[in-house]
């Protein structure tokens, strides 16, 4: 965050600036939304907020959002079978994946990284799971840890490439690392020639040079949810 003094709250002005482009940029070509570990990029959208139906007390309404509260009950009531069969099998991957996966799409995502944290004690070679977790951590606003664990996802699959699609986005958007982020682009783009999000990862990377001279490092806000 900016000092009090004059030099720095221009510097920061600038900075908000740049941030305000790349998330335009992002909500229109990426929806505000990465990609899940194991979701297909055409079908990357807001899952629950958007697709499932209105709780009881909505009223029904036309295109009301849930909120926070009945979001997480939905998450809530959708785990329950599946916590219910922890009981006899705490330690099952699947399982506790499965749970975060519902808390992720509610957005509960302290919650959802519980799980998957506990998911990849049984099986830390789940890369998607891990992908999963990194983009949790990022919706929580910590991009460094977002970025340590899609690396670490990449030591197993070094190749996946909605970590790599996921990595650059956070590097970018939370680093202002340009060049880093291009990296992963490309490197994505080379060993996936047939990524169903070609254009999409291109045009990023068209944009994203646009602004080298923004210094690495520099922390932005995370996207808009």
């Amino acid at each position: 965050m900016p000092d009090n003094n004059t030099s720095s709250n221009t510097t920061w002005t600038g900075v908000q600036a740049y941030t305000l482009a790349v998330v335009c940029l992002l909500l229109g070509m990426a929806g505000g939304w990465l990609i899940r570990g194991s979701q297909s990029p055409a079908a990357a959208a807001p899952a629950m907020a958007a697709s499932a139906p209105a709780p009881a007390g909505m009223g029904g309404a036309a295109n009301a959002q849930p909120t926070p509260e009945q979001l997480k009950q939905m998450a809530d009531t959708q785990a329950a079978p599946l916590i219910e069969k922890l009981k006899s099998d705490p330690n099952n991957p699947e399982l506790l994946a499965s749970i975060g996966n519902f808390y992720y799409d509610a957005q509960q995502y302290p919650t959802a990284v519980d799980y998957y944290g506990r998911a990849l004690k049984a099986k830390p070679s789940d890369a998607a799971v891990r992908t999963d977790m990194a983009t949790a951590y990022w919706y929580m606003g910590n991009a460094d840890t977002a970025i340590a664990e899609f690396n670490k996802s990449l030591t197993y699959e070094p190749n996946k490439p909605n970590t790599l699609f996921n990595l650059g986005l956070v590097k970018w958007q939370g680093k202002m690392d340009i060049n880093g982020a291009v990296a992963d682009w490309q490197k994505l783009l080379a060993t996936n020639p047939n990524y169903e999000a070609k254009d999409k990862v291109e045009q990023m990377i068209a944009e994203a040079k646009k602004h080298t001279g923004v210094k690495p490092g520099t922390p932005a806000k995370p996207l808009p949810q």
